[in-house]
C-alpha cells in the first residue's frame, strides 16, 4: 500500500460509518460507534467494551451504556448495511459462479451462566463439550471478496424454556428457541428483503441434514449444495408401494460404496484451486436420488456426490437441489467455497473481536455482534478495492500492518488530533 491509500482510508472509514448516522437519536451515539468500531479496528488484545472505553478516553459505563441502553435501531443498521452491500461494486460480476452465500455456525468459550445462550453444548472452537455461546451467519463471497453479512445468537432451549432468566438477560418474550437452520433461512429471507439475492448458498453438514433447511430452500428456489453426514439416508428409486410407516432409505456411505447407480458410474477428477495451496483434485461420482422427510421419499429427485480425496483419504457427501443438468465441476466448485465463510469468522475473531463480549445483556451482545460485522464490512471492501493487480502468492496481498495506519488516519478524518494515543504498546487514534 501507498502512504496515499493509507491515508485515504480514513475519511472512507468516516465516511462509512455516517451512513448509519440516522439509526442513532443522539449525536453522542454517533460519537460512540466511531470510538466502538475503531477500538474494533485496533489491536487490542481484547475488543470488549473497557478496554474499548479506557483507549478511547471514554468512561466504561458510558460505552456500556451504548451498548445496552442507549436508543438506536441496530436492526435498522444491519438493514441499511445490507442495503449498502446489495449496491456495492464488490457484488458486481466476478466469476461464473455469481454471488454465492454461505451458511455457517461458529462458537465463543465463555465461563459463568449469565452470558445470554450460554449453556454446555458442542464447542466447534474448541472442539469438545463445553460451556459456550454459539451464533450463526451469512457470508457472501464474490470471486476474491468475502464478508460477512449477518449474525444471530442461537438460543438453546434450556433458555427459551426460563422466561425468567430470560428477561433478567434482556431477552424480548418474542425471541424463543430456534433451530439453527431455521436462524439460517430467517436470515436469507432477510437479506432477500434488502436485496441480497445470492445465486447459490452452501453449508455444511448441521444443515445438509436437515430436510426442513433443504425443503426451505426449495420453496425460496434457491439453489443449495451442502455436506451431508455418512448417516444421511436417501433412495435412488422409488419402492412400488410406500407402507404406512414409511420408508427408511440407505445411508449415502452405503449407497456409495454398494449401488450399482454409483457403480455404473467411472470416477470422475475434479480439480479445485486454492487460492495460497496448491490446487486439489477430488475424485466424483454423483447421482439423482430421492430424499426422505418424516419416511417419506420426495416428489422430484435431488443430487447426491461422493467426493474422494485419494491424497488425503478424506470422502465427503453432498446433497444439492441445483438442476439436473448442472454441471458436476460446478456444483463441486460450489461446495468447496465454504472456506470462505470460515476464513471470515476466523478474521473475525482474530482480528475484529467478534467473541470478546463480556457482558450479559442480550441487546449489548447483539449490538456488539452486528457492530463486529460492519466493521468487517468495511475492511472486506477495501481489501477488494485496494487488491489491485497482486497475484494471489504476492508478499503484500494479505495487506498486513493495516490497522495503527487505518486507525490513525479514521481518527484525523473524524476531527480527532492527529496525535496517536497509546495504551501500552496498542495503538487507537485520539477521541475527539
Amino acid at each position: 500500500m501507498t502512504t496515499e491509500q493509507i491515508l485515504a482510508l480514513g475519511p472512507a472509514f468516516a465516511a462509512f460509518l455516517r451512513l448509519f448516522a440516522d439509526c442513532f437519536v443522539q449525536q453522542r451515539s454517533r460519537d460512540h460507534l466511531l470510538a466502538y468500531c475503531r477500538g474494533l479496528l485496533s489491536d487490542l488484545p481484547r475488543k470488549s467494551v473497557e478496554p474499548i472505553a479506557l483507549a478511547c478516553g471514554i468512561a466504561v459505563r458510558t460505552l456500556q451504556e451504548f451498548l445496552k441502553n442507549s436508543l438506536w435501531d441496530h436492526a435498522r443498521l444491519r438493514d441499511l448495511l445490507q442495503r449498502h452491500l446489495a449496491a456495492s461494486p464488490c457484488l458486481a460480476g466476478a466469476d461464473d459462479l455469481g454471488l454465492g452465500g454461505i451458511i455457517d455456525e461458529t462458537s465463543f468459550a465463555k465461563k459463568g451462566d449469565k452470558t445470554p445462550g450460554v449453556q454446555r453444548q458442542w464447542c466447534g472452537s474448541q472442539g469438545k463439550m463445553d460451556n459456550c455461546v454459539v451464533t450463526v451467519h451469512l457470508a457472501l463471497t464474490n470471486g476474491t471478496f468475502k464478508t460477512l453479512a449477518d449474525a444471530d445468537l442461537f438460543l438453546p432451549k434450556s433458555w427459551s424454556d426460563d422466561r425468567d432468566r430470560c428477561r433478567e438477560a434482556g431477552i424480548p418474550d418474542e425471541v424463543v428457541y430456534r433451530a439453527k437452520w431455521r436462524i439460517a433461512l430467517e436470515q436469507l429471507d432477510r437479506a432477500r428483503d434488502n436485496g441480497l439475492e445470492p445465486d447459490w448458498l452452501t453449508f455444511d453438514e448441521g444443515y445438509g441434514g436437515k430436510p426442513g433447511f433443504l425443503r426451505g430452500l426449495d420453496e425460496r428456489r434457491l439453489a443449495g449444495i451442502g455436506e451431508v453426514p455418512k448417516s444421511f439416508r436417501c433412495l435412488t428409486r422409488l419402492p412400488r408401494r410406500i407402507p404406512a410407516e414409511g420408508v427408511k432409505g440407505k445411508r449415502v456411505d452405503n449407497l456409495a460404496r454398494s449401488s450399482p447407480t454409483f457403480h455404473e458410474q467411472h470416477w470422475r477428477g475434479v480439480q479445485l484451486a486454492r487460492l495460497t495451496l496448491a490446487d486439489q483434485v477430488w475424485q466424483v461420482r454423483a447421482a439423482q436420488v430421492y430424499l426422505l422427510r418424516d419416511k417419506q421419499p420426495t416428489a422430484r429427485t435431488y443430487w447426491l456426490i461422493v467426493a474422494s480425496n485419494e491424497a488425503t483419504g478424506e470422502v465427503k457427501y453432498f446433497v444439492s437441489n441445483a438442476a439436473a443438468d448442472v454441471p458436476l465441476e460446478r456444483l463441486m466448485r460450489m461446495a468447496f467455497s465454504r472456506w470462505n465463510v470460515e476464513h471470515s469468522i476466523r478474521v473475525a475473531k482474530s482480528e475484529i473481536g467478534v467473541g470478546h463480549y463480556e457482558g450479559r445483556n442480550y441487546t449489548g451482545l447483539m449490538r456488539h455482534l452486528l457492530l463486529c460485522v460492519l466493521v468487517m464490512v468495511f475492511v472486506a471492501q477495501q481489501t477488494q478495492r485496494l487488491r489491485g493487480g497482486k497475484s494471489r502468492d504476492h508478499v503484500g496481498a494479505g495487506v498486513p500492518g493495516l490497522e495503527p495506519a487505518l486507525l490513525g488516519s479514521a481518527g484525523q478524518a473524524a476531527g480527532d488530533d492527529p496525535v496517536e494515543a497509546h495504551v501500552g504498546r496498542h495503538r487507537l487514534p485520539p477521541a475527539a
